[in-house]
């Protein structure tokens, strides 16, 4: 028969060990309701801004993370502010503000953005057709200093090294280079018919490197240019940030291997008879920032049998404003026309 004490102190131990369960309980149960409510209060700021985000957007349901949802709302803010100045320039205008060729100020001097800059692609063996546009429209000497800083126009002659570097070939070129001044020798670039096209691509890639122009040109060595009113047509396209002009057209493709044209990618073009816009490869001219496109991606490019289709394939999936402007279109001297084929 157990005494009075020993029930006393029983009693008090069973009390004891009930009290750190009970505070321990307690404190789940706190914890629990604690975490319960940051869990809910953080879905309801995810719910709360992805409705917001869709009111702005208009797209329905979005899945995405608040951290995305945030940068999409920074995103749409700066969209906003660029909207505004857009239509401050557009104010300017009609108040009798004209675009002018940007000036770039170096201390007490300033230079004149060029206007365009010309690559005339050329060949081997080719320098009466040279001496032909010299004559006619490019220029020598002081005449060449007097278009580059009276008219904003910089021509040069582009030509590649012979496959047998040093030999000929590349002497009589470095000798009339000399003489005249006026070409861009391609290093990295071997002369040869069936690589034309990248021959394109490096010039581009180039005069981007080198001038700071608002437009840049691909002309033949056969074409005859009307300077002053290439000048004045470029002028009127200033206020397009990427814009590809040219005598556009589709032309035929060409799947027999023996054809002059004969296109070995033939396979990808559509229906197999046709290419898609381009501009005719006589001349065409690109503006600044297309041409940083290719100074930038020029390793990834792919060109194809010519030039003027390869050029084109590059613009297909840009935001690229493509004039087919009739004055390019050099087969014939036509009215208005600004160049000559020979």
């Amino acid at each position: 028969m157990q005494s009075r004490g020993s029930s006393a102190r029983l009693s008090g131990m069973a009390f004891r060990s009930r009290v750190p369960t009970l505070l321990l309980s307690m404190f789940a149960t706190f914890a629990s309701i604690y975490v319960a409510g940051r869990l809910w209060q953080d879905a309801q700021n995810r719910v709360y801004l992805i409705k917001e985000l869709d009111k702005i957007t208009g797209q329905g349901q979005s899945a995405i993370s608040v951290d995305d949802t945030l940068k999409i709302i920074a995103c749409r803010e700066q969209v906003k502010k660029l909207s505004a100045l857009e239509m401050e320039l557009a104010a300017a205008r009609q108040e009798g503000f004209n675009l002018k060729r940007l000036t770039e100020t170096n201390g007490t001097h300033s230079k004149k953005r060029p206007l365009v800059v010309i690559g005339i692609l050329t060949r081997f063996g080719r320098n009466n057709n040279r001496d032909a546009i010299r004559k006619a429209w490019m220029g020598t000497g002081a005449a060449l200093k007097k278009l580059e800083n009276e008219k904003g126009i910089i021509a040069r002659f582009v030509i590649g090294r012979s496959a047998n570097r040093g030999d000929q070939f590349d002497r009589a070129i470095e000798s009339e280079n000399r003489k005249t001044n006026d070409f861009v020798i391609l290093d990295d670039h071997v002369e040869a018919p069936e690589e034309y096209p990248k021959k394109a691509k490096l010039f581009f890639a180039y005069a981007a490197d080198k001038w700071d122009a608002e437009f840049y040109a691909k002309v033949n060595d056969d074409v005859y240019v009307n300077i002053d009113a290439f000048g004045a047509t470029l002028a009127t396209h200033l206020d397009k940030p990427r814009v590809y002009i040219g005598c556009m057209k589709s032309g035929e493709v060409f799947s027999e291997p023996g054809h002059k044209w004969y296109e070995p990618d033939w396979w990808k073009f559509g229906d197999k008879r046709s290419y898609f816009r381009h501009a005719s490869g006589e001349m065409y001219v690109i503006s600044q920032a297309l041409a940083k496109f290719i100074l930038i991606n020029r390793s990834i490019l792919r060109t194809y049998a010519h030039d003027d289709v390869s050029v084109g394939s590059w613009f297909i999936g840009l935001d690229v404003k493509h004039v087919d402007e009739a004055k390019f279109c050099c087969s014939s001297w036509s009215t208005g026309a600004i160049c000559a084929g020979v």
